[in-house]
């Protein structure tokens, strides 16, 4: 839970209230948490500032083995103290950017994603506190950076590719978005891509500017599909 803070703005608590009841439509629990004993939890922190719904990036260190200077979620793999994937999700997030559990209200879990190939990714969705102050761990992580959730909708620079995955045809999509507070310019793709793109529909319920593999009358079926059926082609090889 978050903590206690000062009266909000009635606008504000409207805006967060509508995007929790609509993540909480595609939250997962705990039930596919028992799939896999190597699995990994991801933190998509949302935050509300001036009237708008942003997500929270880092930037990987380069000093990292795995995909360094990539922009990625907070997020790692689970470790035996951890009770479960949410505990995962901000424990890791607290490791590299000092963000506090009881900074986060944790919204959903979203079904899990696969990842190489015996592991699954749990995407854990919450919001964090609007005075959220990040003290990124250099060894881990080399900026942390805001952007508008709209513009996983409605992006200025966005380009696409495709690739098959057990049997079906994905979206591979990339984001090029330049911080106003610094000029700098970071690539989002892959898997960090795609669960932006999905909270944006999600959230704000309106058709993107570009092609996307989900049914847009209709995400909750389509969502099922997209996340949980090649888990199953994963445990059918088990």
């Amino acid at each position: 839970m978050s903590r206690p803070g000062p009266p909000q703005e009635p606008g504000r608590n409207s805006l967060i209230d509508d995007a929790k009841a609509r993540l909480k439509k595609h939250d997962c629990g705990t039930e596919y948490s028992h799939c896999s004993s190597n699995k990994c939890s991801i933190l998509l922190p949302l935050l509300a500032k001036d009237g708008k719904l942003y997500l929270l990036f880092t930037l990987r260190s380069e000093k990292l083995r795995r995909s360094p200077g990539e922009v990625c979620f907070p997020g790692g793999k689970c470790e035996p103290t951890d009770v479960d994937d949410v505990a995962t999700a901000l424990r890791e997030a607290q490791e590299e950017v000092g963000l506090r559990p009881h900074q986060v209200e944790v919204v959903c879990c979203l079904m899990p994603l696969p990842f190489d190939k015996d592991m699954w990714i749990t995407p854990v969705v919450g919001f964090i506190d609007s005075n959220f102050e990040a003290r990124p761990n250099p060894d881990e992580v080399k900026n942390v950076f805001l952007v508008p959730l709209e513009y996983f909708l409605r992006p200025r620079v966005y380009h696409q590719s495709h690739v098959t995955r057990c049997g079906r045809r994905v979206i591979v999509h990339c984001f090029e978005y330049t911080d106003p507070e610094d000029g700098v310019t970071y690539c989002i793709r892959g898997l960090t891509a795609r669960c932006a793109v999905f909270i944006a529909l999600v959230i704000l319920g309106e058709k993107p500017s570009f092609e996307v593999d989900f049914n847009l009358s209709d995400l909750i079926p389509p969502s099922e599909e997209s996340f949980l059926k090649p888990q199953k082609h994963a445990l059918s090889k088990l």
